[in-house]
């Protein structure tokens, strides 16, 4: 096995991106289509991260940074290759790239339902601020 290597995504990679996460992500959000993710990676071309290991995708975050927040998306390690130090990986890229950009605090949106990723997330230092509730609202139809 090689080592793993971190990249940013590519327009390249954008088709593989989606359907990774249709096997390795947890729910969907209105921006996962290709439009979505072309918009992200033109807009800031360093924010997708890709984890690959022999040549295959095998994790991703989207590390957003709006120049205020640090916003974390998308941790996603293939099913086969969890607890192998990806994740981890992904995101000390991730909030190295914060660091480098000034960024202070990074937060993630996870899932209530998502144990796995919860645990997951405690363990690489993050914690839950129950007082705060996400609210939306779809800009299209």
């Amino acid at each position: 096995m090689t080592d793993l290597r971190i990249r940013a995504a590519g327009p390249e990679d954008l088709d593989a991106v989606l359907a990774f996460w249709k096997t390795a992500a947890e729910g969907t959000s209105i921006s996962d289509d290709p439009e979505g993710v072309e918009r992200l990676v033109a807009r800031d071309p360093e924010a997708l991260l890709l984890a690959e290991r022999d040549g295959e995708l095998v994790g991703t975050v989207v590390a957003g940074f709006d120049g205020w927040r640090c916003h974390l998306y998308r941790l996603a390690v293939h099913p086969e290759r969890r607890r192998q130090g990806i994740g981890t990986a992904l995101l000390a890229a991730a909030e190295e790239r914060f660091v480098r950009l000034g960024g202070r605090r990074g937060d993630a949106m996870v899932l209530r339902r998502n144990e796995r990723a919860q645990h997951a997330w405690r363990a690489a230092g993050y914690a839950p601020e129950e007082q705060w509730r996400r609210w939306v609202k779809p800009l299209t139809d």
